[in-house]
């Protein structure tokens, strides 16, 4: 049995486009996809913070260090530019591993650079990861494996 559990999120993103003539998903900043441990492609959770709508599509890695949120597709219509969203990818974990499982947790500034890489602790605490904790979560195409 697995039990599924946030593994990842980017808090309070600002939409920068929303793009409705565009084939389905959300186009992210490379850089904040890696800090969060979410993939290319990945199925994720977006929460509107303006308007309260959640809904479901996948990911499509934009320009590294663009600061791009971009919503496509039908996704398009469920925010607007200038929204704050929380971008959420979970994972499902043996009860072992969930039992001590602290999901990366990244906070941007306004223009959706990287302010903070931090993961949840016991009663919703954040603590900081260390640079060596985020380099070791980073996934590195070059030699195809997470460093």
């Amino acid at each position: 049995m697995t039990i599924e559990m946030l593994k990842g999120k980017i808090h309070r993103a600002t939409v920068v486009q929303a793009e409705l003539d565009y084939v389905g998903s959300i186009t992210v900043d490379e850089e904040l996809l890696e800090a969060a441990g979410i993939l290319e492609y990945e199925k994720v959770q977006i929460v509107d913070v303006n308007n309260g709508s959640r809904f479901e599509t996948y990911t499509i890695s934009g320009k590294r260090g663009s600061g791009m949120i971009c919503l496509n597709g039908a996704a398009a219509r469920c925010v607007s530019t200038g929204d704050k969203i929380i971008i959420m990818a979970y994972a499902g974990y043996e009860p072992e591993e969930a039992r001590t499982h602290k999901p990366a947790v990244v906070f941007v500034d306004e223009e959706n650079k990287i302010s903070r890489v931090t993961n949840y602790e016991k009663h919703g605490l954040l603590k900081d990861m260390s640079l060596k904790q985020y380099h070791i979560r980073t996934f590195c195409p070059k030699f195809d494996k997470v460093l």
